[in-house]
């Protein structure tokens, strides 16, 4: 056994060159990183190649292989060399159309490890701040400091970028592994550097907090997506990121500010809300204020408010979109076919329709003409948006043990805009209307499925994820 050793891309590349001009097999190998080694692992690392030898010996390999190996060197993987030297191995030995077979383990290793140092450079060429620290007896009396703490070994493929982007700045990178520092001639690397190195707190972070909350938008708010973009490990280092909490519990009130404020009208139902405190948390005087609501246009064109229906002390409440065409001329919400659904799947899960609270997001009928009928329109997120008080009056008066959301618009109305019914449906969240809460398919949307065997899955999804709430209440 042979036990060789790497740092980065360069070297491995005059290791492996020496191994194959000695015919020396992957197996025959025990690759390690270089700083493992000397850390004293016990693993011992191999002399270089004559350099003879390694001047001799020509690899000839296709560029696919090049491109993606430079980056998947600066993986964090151990078995990185490993599996580089294999591909190279079998790439000149009977395999050269190898980086074609898309379901080979090591190429599918090989482009997921330089797809993960791609996204890992970017993510460090976004996340990097840095802090002004003075230096008054410096040539250039000031120098700029920033701590990142990367997934992989890649301050030397990213440090280039602040190199063009910040030439005459004299300027530190410091990371856990290594360290790039640039003097605006040259660029340097060094050890690596925990946090607790970097300097104070620069005073123009305030100032960059303040613009960060000034253009903040929260109806363009999605949680889930700005965490995927903007992982949470990275907030300690970027000074804005201490404002997003707060402006995540805020992000709902803001926009209902904005979208009441927008063009000098109206759009909110929150000022058609009863006046007493007390009769904000009485179901029959919400339903009279329900009534003359024109928080939004939706009232126009609508028969009437359908405000919810069922018992003040109801320990589910069941919401919906909006009220179809049925419930707009009743005034009840899910009288028609898709209440019908919802009836079944409630008797199936063992509930009592008579004993929970059902209601919907939006409490007007929004539909567009089609000769004499009315065919039901989704409503817009500001339309949601403004009949929102309705909803959270219901929930404050009623105080339900569980909610069920039925369908994608009532679930983001009250799960947030990133929750999607497609993927998530079924889960159970606590949130601050209720201690479980959960969403799955709206009725109608089984009534519109053509195939009858998607029809049937969807409806036993419905009964199932009901029967589910049911079981917990009754814990």
């Amino acid at each position: 056994m042979q036990h060789a050793t790497a740092d980065r891309w360069e070297e491995f590349r005059g290791v492996a060159r020496g191994l194959l001009s000695e015919r020396v097999h992957p197996a025959a190998v025990h690759w390690t990183d270089a700083h493992d080694a000397a850390a004293g692992d016990g693993l011992f690392a191999a002399e270089p190649p004559a350099e003879a030898n390694a001047a001799t010996t020509t690899l000839r390999v296709p560029p696919t292989f090049l491109k993606l190996a430079r980056g998947a060197a600066c993986h964090s993987d151990p078995a990185r060399w490993e599996t580089l030297y294999a591909l190279l191995w079998r790439l000149t030995h009977g395999e050269p159309h190898l980086m074609h077979d898309a379901a080979d383990p090591d190429v599918v290793r090989l482009q997921t490890w330089a797809k993960a140092v791609r996204r890992d450079v970017h993510k460090m060429k976004a996340f990097v701040r840095f802090r002004r620290v003075s230096e008054p007896n410096t040539p250039h009396g000031e120098r700029f400091v920033a701590w990142h703490r990367p997934d992989h070994h890649i301050v030397r493929a990213a440090a280039p970028f602040f190199v063009r982007r910040f030439a005459p700045m004299h300027w530190a990178i410091l990371t856990p592994r290594e360290s790039a520092v640039w003097d605006t001639r040259e660029l340097t690397y060094g050890p690596g550097v925990p946090r607790s190195e970097l300097p104070a707190e620069d005073p123009t972070e305030e100032l960059w907090d303040t613009y960060y909350r000034h253009i903040f938008n929260p109806a363009r708010l999605k949680v889930r997506a700005m965490k995927a973009e903007l992982p949470v490990r990275h907030w300690p280092t970027l000074p804005e990121a201490a404002a997003i909490p707060d402006l995540i519990r805020s992000a709902a009130d803001r926009e209902r500010r904005m979208i009441s404020t927008t063009e000098g009208f109206s759009m909110s139902a929150a000022e058609f809300l009863p006046d007493d405190p007390a009769r904000r948390t009485d179901l029959s005087a919400l339903e009279r204020a329900a009534e003359g609501c024109r928080g939004c246009d939706l009232y126009k064109d609508a028969t009437q408010t359908v405000f919810g229906s069922g018992p003040a002390d109801a320990e589910i409440v069941f919401v919906g979109e909006q009220p179809g065409d049925n419930e707009d001329r009743t005034g009840e919400p899910f009288v028609g076919p898709a209440g019908q659904v919802l009836n079944d799947a409630l008797e199936d899960a063992g509930i009592d329709r008579s004993k929970v609270y059902i209601t919907n997001a939006v409490k007007h009928f929004k539909h567009t003409l089609q000769g004499s009928r009315r065919i039901h329109a989704k409503p817009s997120a500001r339309e949601i948006t403004a009949c929102k008080p309705w909803i959270e009056a219901e929930f404050a008066a009623i105080k339900p043990r569980a909610i069920v959301c039925l369908g994608a618009t009532a679930a983001q109305a009250i799960l947030g805009r990133d929750f999607r019914i497609t993927k998530q449906r079924g889960e159970i969240r606590e949130t601050p209307f209720s201690p479980i809460t959960t969403a799955t398919w709206h009725p109608s949307a089984i009534l519109r499925v053509p195939e009858e065997d998607a029809t049937q899955r969807m409806y036993d999804d419905l009964a199932d994820d009901l029967y589910a709430v049911a079981q917990l209440m009754a814990k």
